[in-house]
């Protein structure tokens, strides 16, 4: 898998997750990063963060950097590691193997689940993040969801330029490259593959393979018709 395309292909680890490093090879398929997430956790140090307060509830070993950002009201349920100057807005759920890197937003009613956030990310209004990648400076505009599993809850499998490749995961929504954007109220579909800065319009259905600053929308029209009484 990993000969067909690379983590390096798509987003480089930033400097303030470096000490995470030694679990996400950029030679290897960025979904393998997936299986990382837990194991990277299980190692990472939780101790010198901020103090929680009274409006979050914690459960499980959570590390918040001193510098970021904590709202009045927040579900963060460990494992979950909050790199410096990231803002978290009111009422956002973090469940369970989640790091988010420097400077990100993470907005009111998030969701996200086993996933990893790089630096600038900006998921600002209502998104479900679940199993996924993130690379620096991506961007999901308000209600995006990134869906994780199959209707029939079969192993995802990828489609590439190259082919289909099987991932082996019965639980995968996303790889966003660097700078990537997804437009609002779209849905990308389980096993989405997106570029470097690669956008997606709102309000549409997106699966597979999109290459590195490439644009998918959908052309649709709107009709006017008399209202009846």
């Amino acid at each position: 898998m990993s000969g067909i395309v690379k983590a390096a292909d798509f987003f480089q680890l930033p400097a303030s997750l470096q000490s995470f490093a030694p679990f996400f090879s950029a030679d290897t398929a960025p979904w393998e990063w997936l299986k990382a997430i837990g194991p990277a956790l299980k190692a990472a140090d939780f101790s010198g963060g901020q103090k929680i307060p009274p409006g979050v509830h914690v459960e499980g070993q959570v590390y918040v950097h001193p510098t970021a950002q904590l709202p009045h009201t927040a579900t963060l349920i460990g494992p979950v590691w909050i790199g410096p100057g990231s803002k978290l807005l009111p009422g956002c759920f973090l469940r369970g193997n989640v790091i988010v890197g420097a400077n990100c937003t993470v907005g009111h009613n998030a969701e996200i689940k086993n996933s990893l956030l790089m630096d600038g990310v900006q998921v600002p209004h209502r998104p479900y993040i679940g199993d996924s990648i993130l690379g620096n400076g991506a961007h999901l505009g308000a209600g995006v969801v990134i869906s994780n599993l199959r209707l029939d809850q079969k192993p995802i499998s990828v489609r590439l330029p190259s082919g289909i490749v099987e991932t082996g995961l019965r639980k995968f929504g996303a790889i966003l490259g660097d700078k990537a954007e997804v437009g609002c109220n779209a849905v990308l579909n389980p096993g989405t593959v997106m570029g470097p800065r690669s956008l997606v319009t709102p309000a549409i259905v997106v699966g597979g393979y999109i290459p590195p600053a490439t644009i998918a929308h959908m052309r649709g029209s709107v009709h006017l018709i008399p209202r009846r009484d």
